[in-house]
């Protein structure tokens, strides 16, 4: 019997994303947006927008964006890399750099979508454990034989800073390899590795406009690289679609990168809010790493991860809950406005004081 087309689909389990409520009455702590809005340039690039702009295809290369990024961050605009958002960058960072056909390692407990694409591109893989205490297992990592390594700091879901001491130590033990450092969440309080790009060649750096600058809606995502790993990641990605970036994003990227008070402001109040909510989560039992990212992993010995999920959604109260062995007892809950937070903690003082 001949076979049929379905048995030739190449298939894979894809990632899921954070639940989007429709109704408006909720507390949504779940996807770790950015509770407030982007800058005011933002607001204002939107409605001064020429839509006759819509006509014509954007510019492939993103020039006044990723001279902008290059203003602001100070390195060379052609060790930047720009795409719609950082799962695109990523996405296009394995598909370029991680074809050896040797395994690439990343963490056991991170982002989820890291295994979707070493599945969907073919790319064998490692997950390396984490430690007891949820930290990386830095010399587990240092093994300089990894066809490709691929690290967030801070990680997610436990929001832990490995430091760029530590990190440092991985990138300079794998030369053999690209080592990919995600850094969604570097704004929050950690320190960024962007200064070692041109120390290693090997080296990229991918940050995101979604979480502290608060565009998660417009999907913008950026990397840093020495010159060469740009050139390649262009090259694959004009080969795939050269209008990646479209005009309005270009002009509300650039309009968000324009207000630096407002962006160290918001991304204060979210750091100020986390250590408040440490606080409160620790008068009610639960324990957490010491996040430093816009989010806390949070445990309860008195209710398992789920029940509390659940109990929490039933009452309009929206976290995230991930299945899996190490993280199943965990919820991970995005830091939103303080009376955000207070209603969480409103619920969960009531809630705990039956258990």
């Amino acid at each position: 019997m001949s076979s049929t087309w379905e048995e030739k689909v190449h298939k894979v389990t894809p990632y899921t994303p954070g639940e989007q409520p429709k109704a408006l009455d909720v507390i949504k702590l779940n996807t770790n947006e950015n509770p407030y809005p982007p800058a005011p340039a933002v607001k204002r690039a939107i409605a001064d927008f020429d839509y006759e702009l819509l006509r014509k295809y954007p510019d492939p290369t993103a020039s006044g964006l990723i001279g902008v990024l290059s203003d602001t961050y100070s390195v060379p605009a052609d060790q930047i890399f720009v795409g719609v958002g950082s799962d695109d960058v990523l996405a296009m960072s394995f598909l370029t750099f991680f074809t050896s056909g040797e395994g690439i390692l990343f963490p056991d407990v991170t982002y989820s979508f890291y295994d979707v694409w070493a599945g969907e591109f073919r790319i064998p893989y490692e997950t390396v454990p984490l430690k007891e205490d949820m930290s990386l297992d830095i010399d587990a990592f240092c093994r300089g034989t990894a066809g490709g390594i691929v690290i967030p700091n801070p990680n997610a879901p436990t929001g832990l800073d490995a430091g760029t001491g530590a990190l440092e130590k991985i990138i300079k033990s794998n030369p053999q390899c690209v080592v990919i450092i995600d850094e969604a969440y570097v704004d929050f309080g950690a320190e960024s590795v962007l200064p070692l790009i041109d120390k290693y060649d090997n080296l990229l750096v991918t940050q995101t406009f979604s979480k502290s600058r608060a565009m998660a809606g417009s999907r913008l995502g950026f990397a840093f690289g020495s010159k060469k790993l740009i050139k390649y990641l262009n090259d694959v990605k004009y080969s795939f679609n050269s209008y990646t970036i479209d005009a309005l994003t270009q002009k509300v990227g650039i309009a968000s990168l324009s207000d630096p008070d407002y962006f160290k402001m918001r991304c204060l109040a979210i750091i100020n809010e986390r250590e408040r909510s440490k606080k409160r989560f620790r008068e009610l039992g639960f324990d957490f790493p010491d996040s430093r990212s816009n989010f806390i992993f949070v445990h309860h010995n008195k209710v398992s991860g789920e029940e509390l999920f659940k109990a929490l959604r039933d009452n309009n109260i929206f976290v995230r809950h991930f299945e899996g062995e190490r993280v199943q007892d965990f919820n991970r809950v995005t830091i939103g406005t303080p009376e955000e937070m207070d209603g969480l903690f409103d619920f969960l003082k009531k809630y705990l004081e039956n258990k």
